[in-house]
């Protein structure tokens, strides 16, 4: 078994967030794709395999299997569009979310999802001693967005991973008006094994949106200022968000013991 590294959401090695794929002509057992995930030690590792004309796509984290994932996604598609499936520039995927389209555009990856809803919620003490200031704002889905006072508040903060594991989403985001770019965010997924998620494509299905309202415009360039940071281009249409990034390749190696 074949298996790629890939930097997403970056042109360049050691930044954005790194994902493993596996592509495969059928899902091994689920203890076996769970050890390597975990063996991986990355936020993600994706398995594909394609059924007719579709790519079936799952994900792991080091803890257990994800119902969606951004950055492994786009991870994927790069080794789809360049190792094989080269002379398309359009790939159909499922996975738990659903179906969703992927197409390249010059050097973007486009990835269109659905996106999240924006749930306002009250805050609580928990949540403020968990983030370690009190936020402006609060919305659940699938994730918790805290929305803070300015970018520096969002680099700045140190949460207690401890409490932010006992918060009531698989992810917890904290997001600002950004200097340079649209909006800024950090995400902590403690509860699957990483404290802070380097590029998160997922939740920014909730972030984009969020900041299209706010700042009345559909496109939305955002910053995930993480250690290895990354970029991320999106684009909010009706119910669905596309975003776009780059990738590039980390490694290639063969699984040998199963």
């Amino acid at each position: 078994m074949k298996q790629y590294i890939v930097d997403a959401f970056t042109d360049k090695v050691f930044s954005g967030n790194p994902a493993a794929v596996c592509v495969l002509d059928n899902f091994p057992s689920e203890d076996i794709m769970q050890s390597i995930a975990t063996e991986n030690n990355l936020s993600e590792t994706a398995f594909v395999v394609k059924e007719n004309e579709r790519y079936h796509i799952r994900w792991f984290t080091p803890k257990s299997e994800i119902d969606f994932c951004g950055h492994a996604t786009l991870a994927t598609a790069f080794v789809l569009f360049n190792y094989y499936a080269p002379d398309t520039d359009t790939l159909n995927l499922y996975g738990q979310i659903g179906e969703f389209t992927v197409h390249k555009r010059d050097d973007l990856i486009r990835m269109k999802f659905p996106a999240y809803k924006l749930e306002h919620i009250e805050i609580t003490d928990m949540m403020i001693e968990a983030l370690g200031t009190i936020p402006l704002a609060a919305y659940k889905d699938r994730d918790i967005l805290f929305v803070l006072r300015d970018e520096d508040e969002v680099r700045d903060l140190k949460p207690d991973m401890e409490l932010i594991s006992k918060l009531d989403g698989a992810c917890v985001a904290v997001t600002a008006k950004g200097r340079d770019y649209d909006c800024v965010s950090r995400v902590f997924a403690p509860r699957y094994g990483m404290n802070e998620d380097p590029v998160t494509g997922s939740t920014h299905c909730m972030i984009a949106p969020y900041w299209s309202r706010r700042l009345n415009k559909p496109d939305i360039t955002a910053f995930q200022a993480s250690k290895r940071t990354g970029i991320l281009y999106c684009e909010c249409i009706g119910d669905k968000v596309i975003i776009s990034g780059k990738a590039i390749l980390f490694s290639i190696n063969d699984i040998v013991s199963l």
